[in-house]
């Protein structure tokens, strides 16, 4: 039997099932402390979801997006406090208007709206966390694997081929 790469894995039937990669960005104050009181609450969410904390979602630099998208990510969802009750003032204020930008470069790309989502979740809400995260895994396990500007270097050697981009020729 095959091993299947990249998160994917073989049912009973032997087709593949997707499992998607999804990042996530949180807020240190708000939305990190809502997923740690979703998983002490034992509410579930996917472990597929990889959660980077920042000190406030306005630090997320697009690029960063971008770099998640291009090392493999199926879906990148940034969480932030709710409008007008960020640690650091207006920080969320300045992530929504460099996301609102963000999105229209991803069109230009043309990689799909639903890859990419910002959600507004606090400290108290657990159980909004996990069914954000619930909700997004779905809907990015709808649309596919995501390869459109994934970098060929980041999927890794399958028989022995040279991923680096270099010339065998030379």
């Amino acid at each position: 039997m095959q091993s299947i790469e990249n998160g994917n894995a073989l049912n009973g039937a032997g087709t593949q099932t997707f499992v998607p990669k999804i990042v996530a960005f949180c807020c240190n104050w708000c939305s990190y402390a809502g997923a740690d009181l979703a998983g002490s609450s034992r509410l579930a969410y996917p472990a597929s979801v990889k959660i980077i904390r920042v000190p406030c979602s306005c630090r997320v630099n697009p690029t960063f997006v971008l770099k998640a998208f291009q090392q493999g990510a199926d879906g990148v969802i940034l969480c932030g406090c709710h409008p007008g009750d960020c640690h650091y003032v207006t920080g969320n204020y300045y992530t929504r208007r460099r996301m609102a930008l963000l999105f229209s470069f991803l069109d230009y790309l043309g990689i799909e709206r639903d890859r990419m989502r910002v959600e507004w979740v606090s400290a108290a809400e657990g159980a909004r966390f996990s069914q954000v995260m619930n909700d997004f895994v779905s809907k990015v396990t709808a649309l596919g694997e995501n390869r459109k500007i994934a970098d060929i270097r980041c999927k890794g050697a399958s028989g022995g081929e040279d991923v680096a981009g270099g010339n065998n020729d030379d």
